[in-house]
């Protein structure tokens, strides 16, 4: 057991900038247009492959979408509790201070929906797309779990007009995962998605951060022309 191949004196920081250089390393991120290198490069930090690189799709400007809706100060949905607990409320303040933990909606666990699911034979993931609708036009959309809340968004924006200014669609799994996302593919909302059957919540969580990370830096290290 050799206790020498780890490196301790690290902060969490330093471990963020050096597992970034060493994807940097690996991976000619300049072959992907303006912004979306910083997507591409969290996203495989967020699960150390890379062959993820050429399955993320961009559909608009999701970067100047998502600052605009935050400026806005509009709701952020979302279709599980993890992504709830994992957008980071100090970036979302860095743009907008009334920004806070109950800014990121998402009602999965509500008595409510789980018994509108039960009686109607549905999941409550849609359930609670339905009872998201009067907060869904303008929103922030977030779906990293399950493909009928992604299907159940472009359903409202296809038969209502209901339309988000940004939906991150990561859903992940094997059923109704890849027509929901070809569902997302089809319309003109800004969007970032996965194509295939990878997804998840913690990956919707890293794009969002993804796309906030250009005008954090610039927040943060403004430039002097």
């Amino acid at each position: 057991m050799n206790f020498d191949e780890i490196i301790w004196d690290m902060n969490g920081r330093e471990i963020e900038d050096e597992s970034f250089r060493r994807v940097e390393n690996e991976i000619d991120l300049y072959r992907f247009d303006g912004k979306r290198r910083y997507v591409v490069r969290r996203l495989i930090h967020t699960t150390a492959d890379f062959a993820i690189a050429d399955l993320i799709k961009f559909n608009g400007d999701p970067f100047e979408a998502c600052l605009k809706a935050l400026r806005r100060g509009v709701p952020i949905f979302s279709d599980s509790n993890m992504i709830k607990s994992g957008v980071s409320v100090a970036k979302l303040r860095k743009i907008n201070p009334d920004y806070s933990r109950d800014s990121v909606r998402c009602f999965i666990a509500d008595r409510d929906v789980a018994e509108i699911a039960a009686e109607r034979n549905i999941t409550r993931a849609l359930a609670a797309v339905e009872k998201a609708e009067p907060i869904l036009d303008g929103s922030i959309v977030l779906i990293g779990n399950a493909p009928l809340a992604l299907a159940g968004i472009v359903r409202l924006a296809v038969e209502k007009g209901i339309r988000p200014a940004l939906v991150i669609g990561m859903p992940v799994g094997f059923v109704n995962v890849v027509e929901a996302k070809k569902l997302l593919s089809q319309t003109d909302i800004p969007h970032v998605t996965i194509e295939g059957r990878r997804g998840g919540s913690t990956l919707a969580v890293a794009a969002l951060h993804a796309i906030l990370e250009p005008a954090l830096i610039e927040i943060e290290h403004p430039r002097m022309d």
